[in-house]
């Protein structure tokens, strides 16, 4: 018995993705999940033709499994994909802004998770009067027609939407290495920036368009640089806000609209987690009241609570407030681009009058064949005794057309159409009737065509059949658009509870924030073993906190970002609580005060720098600052809310005591200072410290003159913990 041996070749990974890998990934792009121009994608079209076919258009409903079952001739996918495309084609669904298929059950909610459709076989749909635009004239070659999956039917490549749909209906698609989520507009807006845009490609579309709407209504915060974004290069996010309503009597607020991005659940659930940590303790109860009538989340709320303040907080910490980030990624000719708003209206224009051309020169084509046919029958007219005698005399039948071709001039078609009249027709009140028409036609078809060739009249057409459109199906923005500049919204910080605290800063970079409650009840502070106290300061849990480091940069930190500890905690580590550089070392720390005083920086060399805090302050949350001050080996830094007195002390026992009010305060951070000390040979400065913390007195070591060289210290003024 032979046995059949199978050698296995080895294959590279570049051919074996080319071979298998590459023509998936084009077939997802190109015919699944990326919309064209049209504003449809493939599963989509598949159905609406098949509904259209059916005669769903202006008649009754019929059951959603019929349409799914007829559709599968088109759609080869499986049931349950194309009952789901149907769905969220539904007004029930409400996805779209303009819903296409007018439906009856249970097609759940695009806004709820769990608010499941039902099946099938319980529903019922047909076509709503919009998709009279979608369809018009699709019998009259406006667009191409293609061969199904099996070649039994034909479909179209594009349906010939009278209205530009890529943007008045929101979709979304993942294909392979690209997406594509692309919002929806009113479609009063579009229609008219439509009409502009055919009289001028750079029309100022910001003057039609006010952003995005979207079928869940809400509010657009509309930033002018963001939608410029959009409107030119399609990318760009926009945030969308609930709507509420505020009930003072029952002190609730309802939930009445929300972003289109998120859904019930998620904000629900937001909630919920908020409450069960503790951070939100305004609330006593959170309810899902959404039925059929619409949407509605219930927040019961405890007496005393600012309901407007409540809501700002809720924008800034659940998804009540939502972003929709856009992709406008779409296919033009079968190739993938990511278009602005502009460009994919100027390529919906393009393929408009495209469809029009097409149904135009359908028309004439007609026309020129009826005047044919009646040109044929004028000549008939001028015997019409000839024509009888011919029919008449004619032995077989098929030579009937042959001999009234050559007896009156006439071509086949012609003689066709004369064969086929009626003997009772065969009168001259009924050919006078019919040879009528041919200057009426003779006209028609010239203004057809001159219609045709001319691009102007063509965007005339069009444009008058958008502003019918407008006038049928348009309607009120559902999402609200608010400016920036008014968009008020209460800062994070007013949510934040705060009490006094007192700060330690340990040698090792050890930092501890600890409430005054918790200080009473044990003042005794832990360091690590080698470690001690570099500094400390009363504050508030709202305030920033500054920290110095020896690499010249200063990190900033609210101090409510930082959990409260005890005296008998270490603290939190500062470089991983701030993301310090490797190596680097705090060498001060002090709360901002709303950055009112100054800080001082002093230096071996004898100089003292005076920097303003406003030099600390920024507009916006940065965390670092580069350059904090001056270049120099730095020997110590304080923080003076107001004038006051500084002891500087160098290594030669030398001291000298000097009011800050004698420097000039500087704006710049990195200013080298003024001299304070003068130093002699060999002599550094060691040590700037507040006087009391030193010295028993000042009295002998206040200078009279900047610089100074300083006064040599007395045994008897020295504090013990300087002699330590």
């Amino acid at each position: 018995m032979n046995e059949e041996k199978f050698i296995m070749m080895p294959e590279g990974i570049t051919e074996t993705l080319e071979k298998n890998y590459m023509p998936y990934a084009m077939s997802v792009i190109i015919s699944r999940a990326i919309p064209e121009i049209d504003g449809f994608k493939p599963s989509h079209r598949k159905l609406l033709y098949t509904m259209y076919k059916m005669g769903l258009l202006g008649s009754t409903r019929t059951k959603s499994a019929n349409v799914v079952g007829q559709t599968m001739k088109l759609n080869p996918h499986g049931d349950a994909a194309i009952y789901e495309t149907m769905v969220r084609l539904t007004e029930g669904h409400m996805a779209l802004l303009h819903p296409l298929v007018d439906s009856k059950g249970n097609f759940g909610r695009h806004y709820s998770s769990n608010m499941a459709y039902a099946a099938s076989r319980y529903t019922e749909v047909k076509l709503l009067p919009i998709c009279n635009e979608i369809f018009g004239d699709i019998d009259k070659n406006t667009v191409e027609f293609v061969d199904n999956y099996d070649g039994t039917m034909k479909e179209p490549s594009l349906l010939p939407t009278a209205f530009p749909n890529i943007l008045v209906n929101p979709n979304q698609g993942i294909a392979v290495g690209m997406a594509s989520n692309i919002a929806s507009f009113n479609l009063g807006e579009i229609c008219s920036a439509t009409v502009a845009l055919m009289k001028d490609k750079k029309a100022d579309l910001s003057e039609h368009i006010k952003g995005p709407d979207f079928s869940t209504g809400g509010f657009l915060i509309r930033d002018d640089e963001v939608m410029g974004k959009i409107f030119e290069t399609g990318t760009g996010s926009v945030k969308v806000r609930a709507k509420y309503a505020y009930d003072k009597k029952q002190n609730i607020i309802e939930i009445l609209e929300i972003p289109y991005s998120t859904t019930v659940e998620a904000i629900i659930d937001k909630l919920a987690e908020l409450i069960k940590a503790g951070k939100l303790r305004d609330i006593n109860d959170v309810r899902d009241e959404t039925d059929k009538t619409g949407l509605k989340i219930t927040l019961e709320l405890k007496r005393g609570v600012d309901a407007e303040k409540l809501m700002a907080r809720l924008y800034k910490q659940t998804p009540l407030e939502d972003s929709f980030s856009c992709n406008f990624n779409i296919l033009i000719d079968g190739e993938p681009m990511v278009l602005g708003v502009r460009d994919i209206l100027l390529h919906w224009i393009n393929f408009r009058m495209d469809c029009i051309r097409r149904m135009l020169w359908f028309d004439i084509d007609k026309k020129n064949a009826r005047l044919h046919l009646l040109e044929g029958l004028e000549k008939i007219l001028l015997d019409i005794d000839k024509a009888i005698y011919i029919v008449r005399n004619t032995p077989e039948d098929a030579m009937v057309v042959p001999n009234l071709m050559s007896g009156f001039g006439i071509d086949k078609i012609q003689a066709e159409f004369v064969a086929e009249i009626k003997l009772r027709n065969l009168n001259k009140e009924y050919i006078l009737k019919r040879t009528s028409e041919i200057e009426k036609l003779k006209e028609e078809i010239e203004d057809l065509t001159k219609t045709a060739e001319s691009d102007a009249r063509i965007r005339k057409l069009i444009a008058k059949q958008l502003e019918e459109i407008t006038k049928k199906y348009g309607g009120e923005r559902k999402t609200v658009v608010i400016e920036t500049e008014d968009e008020v919204v209460e800062p994070a910080e007013s949510f934040i509870e705060d009490y006094n605290v007192r700060v330690f800063m340990s040698r090792e970079n050890y930092f501890k924030k600890i409430t005054l409650v918790s200080l009473r009840a044990a003042a005794e502070q832990k360091f690590k073993e080698g470690d001690g106290l570099l500094c400390e300061a009363e504050a508030t849990n709202k305030m920033e906190m500054l920290f110095f480091s020896d690499r010249q940069n200063v990190y900033k930190m609210k101090l409510y970002d930082i959990p409260d500890t005890k005296a008998s905690a270490l603290g939190e580590y500062l470089p991983n609580l701030i993301g310090m550089e490797a190596g680097e070392k705090i060498l001060y720390a002090t709360p901002a005060y709303d950055f009112g005083g100054f800080m001082l920086f002093a230096f071996e060399s004898g100089k003292v720098a005076k920097v303003d805090m406003k030099g600390y302050e920024t507009k916006t949350n940065r965390k670092k600052l580069t350059n904090a001050y001056g270049k120099g080996n730095i020997i110590g830094m304080l923080y003076c809310k107001e004038e006051c007195q500084v002891a500087l002390f160098s290594n030669i026992d030398k001291c000298v005591v000097f009011n800050t009010k004698d420097i000039l305060t500087k704006t710049s951070r990195t200013s080298q200072g003024v001299q304070v000390m003068t130093m002699r040979r060999k002599s550094l400065l060691t040590r700037m410290e507040f006087p009391e913390v030193s010295l028993k007195s000042t009295a002998g070591y206040e200078a009279r003159t900047i610089p100074s060289s300083g006064y040599y210290l007395k045994d008897d003024s020295q504090t013990t913990l300087f002699d330590e």
